[in-house]
């Protein structure tokens, strides 16, 4: 009798075959089989992980958890509080620096140490006869400050402040130092009707430069562009000094 092949010379042998339709998809399946048997080995091997944690360390483990994500919230909350602080300070400052750099812009206006413009009067002050002195043009001055000028400025020479002084000479008038000479001219920046008003009154400047002995003449024009282009030099306060508030 023949002898019968050997499960090995059976296998050698349909290795050597030609691959069926079928056995190609047998062998696919079986590929597909091992690829997943594999990916299941491996996911148990990463749930293993824990699987031998004591329950105890399990809950101090999320109980660690939680706290650290606390503390982050709690950072986060820090930092978004100090970014708002720092937002509100810069915008304190801010304004503090605007209206310290707009306080000291009226003071140079009116401390005459920079040049200004805006709109107010010019007046001409025509004087034939030579009797225009300080008393009538400090008259003149006063009534424009109290009118609310802001900036004075005569003959284009002169810049009015609180310290101007005056004095009569020959040929006309000294201020400041200046030796001035008639026709006066006095440019002053404030409300024009308002400033014009408060030369045109009973016994009020226009009046005392026209009447007699002075027998003047004063012409006063409202504009909307006064320019003031004299300055004076600072000075310090020999005597006073700010006081500090508490």
């Amino acid at each position: 009798m023949p002898e019968e092949p050997s499960g090995r010379d059976r296998l050698l042998a349909s290795l050597k075959k030609p691959l069926s339709r079928g056995q190609f998809t047998v062998a696919a399946l079986l590929a597909v089989v091992g690829f997943a048997s594999v990916a299941q080995v491996q996911a148990t091997d990463r749930d293993d992980d824990y699987a031998g944690t004591r329950q105890e360390d399990l809950i101090q483990l999320l109980d660690s958890l939680a706290a650290a994500s606390e503390r982050a919230e709690l950072e986060i909350a820090r930092l978004e509080q100090t970014r708002s602080s720092l937002l509100n300070d810069t915008s304190s400052n801010n304004a503090a620096l605007e209206q310290a750099r707009e306080q000291a812009n009226v003071l140079s206006i009116l401390a005459g140490t920079v040049p200004t413009v805006g709109p107010g009067v010019v007046i001409t002050v025509q004087d034939p006869t030579g009797a225009v002195g300080i008393d009538q043009l400090l008259n003149g001055l006063e009534e424009l400050r109290d009118a609310g000028a802001e900036a004075i400025e005569i003959n284009n020479l002169v810049r009015v402040v609180a310290r101007t002084s005056l004095r009569d000479g020959e040929g006309g008038v000294i201020i400041d130092d200046q030796q001035l000479a008639p026709p006066y001219l006095i440019e002053a920046i404030g409300e024009p009707h308002t400033l014009e008003q408060a030369l045109d009154f009973r016994g009020g400047f226009i009046e005392e430069i026209e009447q007699r002995p002075v027998s003047g003449e004063v012409s006063v024009q409202q504009v909307d562009t006064v320019e003031i282009a004299t300055v004076r030099e600072p000075t310090e306060a020999e005597y006073a000094v700010p006081v500090e508030e508490e």
